[in-house]
């Protein structure tokens, strides 16, 4: 028997783990029953025929990454390797293990259920993406079971806190983390027919409008912030037309364009009142940074832009704070290992792959730029990611395992 038949002949058994994933409610943030889930992983890699651990961050580390309502909740990522006699090069397998929050009424209840319905799997996480780690442990499994010997040494890594800033999760790994990777697969990013090979950023500012507060009856004694940010906003149209006329094709002939979100959150500074001139308020951007463009380079020209339009208004005081920033990342598709993902997708599921950029962020950056190393992203996906009755197709999940044992035993780099 070959990992391909046993794959089609135990798809019950990545169901079964997939719905014990699910269950384990690991909501990010806080942070939840990460202990629970990193012992239950290392057990299925050791199952797998890994040597395993986990490695618990440092509370000083945490301390200093996470809000102190977080402080109470360990982080913990998990290292799975298998050696190979006389292998030079290793593969990495990368996925996180944390989830969204839910919210909502779901179809069949409680959205931890892991309930399977119609070749469909529900819960959070299903398809972002406890999906990949299941397919991905099944295809070690059937590795194992079918005697079969990967041709380069294999490396997998179960992260946390993806779903916030990856700080102490493959941020982490890939800069103070054991592993020693020549080619990454980030198990999300493309699904379906296509190959991740790149990936959007983003930078995150908040902006603080100051005025003087003064009584309702008497405006014109005050600065109102409210009005001075109404037209900072109106002044960043130009801006925004700008960014509309940038465009970077993707390998699949997708033209992207960068974006600015203004607002996504906004509000009033403390000691609001219906009588009083309002003497802050504040708002947030959200700017999309594309696969070719450098976070650096596009926070700088959007505080500039931020200054100028603030320096062109009457008594408008701006502070600017940052946020958060994603970096993105982009590599053209070509050499052995884009060819040989190619070439496993294609044979499994039937049909030519090709390559795309994903406009959202994934982990694929931090291999890419830290380790320098080709990187892909690729898993079964699913569809209402982040959303009510977030589910993933059984035969994707299989399908995916198919993918990654056949990547496993024909590539050797």
């Amino acid at each position: 028997m070959n990992p391909t038949e046993y794959l089609s002949q135990h798809s019950q058994d990545l169901v079964d783990l997939l719905r014990d994933l699910v269950v384990c409610d690991t909501t990010n943030p806080p942070g939840r029953h990460y202990d629970e889930i990193t012992q239950r992983l290392v057990g299925e890699l050791q199952g797998a025929g890994l040597t395993a651990r986990r490695i618990k961050m440092p509370k000083a580390l945490q301390r200093a990454a996470l809000p102190e309502a977080q402080w109470d909740y360990p982080r913990y990522n998990v290292i799975g390797q298998r050696k190979v006699r006389g292998a030079k090069k290793t593969i990495h397998f990368n996925a996180h293990y944390d989830v969204v929050p839910v919210s909502g009424q779901w179809r069949h209840g409680d959205p931890f259920s892991g309930t399977e319905d119609r070749g469909w799997i529900y819960g959070r996480g299903t398809a972002d993406m406890k999906g990949s780690i299941a397919a991905l442990v099944l295809a070690l499994r059937a590795l194992k079971a079918t005697g079969q010997t990967p041709l380069m040494n294999v490396e997998v890594s179960f992260t946390a806190d993806e779903e916030t800033d990856s700080v102490l999760g493959t941020d982490w790994l890939t800069a103070s983390g054991p592993i020693n990777p020549d080619y990454a697969v980030v198990l999300e990013g493309g699904e379906g027919d296509h190959i991740c090979c790149g990936h959007n950023g983003l930078t995150w500012l908040e902006v603080v409008v100051s005025g003087q507060a003064a009584h309702g009856s008497q405006p014109d004694q005050g600065v109102n912030a409210l009005e001075k940010m109404a037209a900072l906003l109106l002044g960043l149209e130009p801006y925004k037309k700008r960014l509309a006329e940038s465009s970077f094709t993707s390998p699949e002939g997708v033209v992207m364009h960068p974006t600015v979100n203004l607002g996504g959150v906004f509000e009033q500074g403390p000691g609001g009142k219906i009588n009083t001139v309002p003497a802050e308020a504040r708002f947030t951007i959200d700017r999309r940074v594309l696969a070719t463009e450098k976070v650096a380079v596009v926070e700088r020209e959007l505080r500039a832009e931020l200054k100028r339009v603030a320096a062109s208004i009457p008594g408008c005081r701006i502070k600017i704070n940052k946020i958060s920033e994603n970096h993105p990342c982009f590599s053209e598709p070509e050499g052995p290992f884009c060819e040989a993902m190619a070439q496993s997708l294609a044979k499994v599921r039937r049909r030519p792959a090709g390559f795309r950029v994903s406009n959202g962020f994934n982990d694929m950056n931090f291999f890419v730029t830290r380790k320098k190393i080709p990187t892909l992203g690729w898993g079964p996906g699913g569809v209402e990611c982040h959303a009510i009755d977030e589910r993933a197709r059984v035969k994707d999940l299989v399908d995916a395992a198919k993918v990654y044992a056949e990547l496993i035993t024909t590539f050797a780099g």
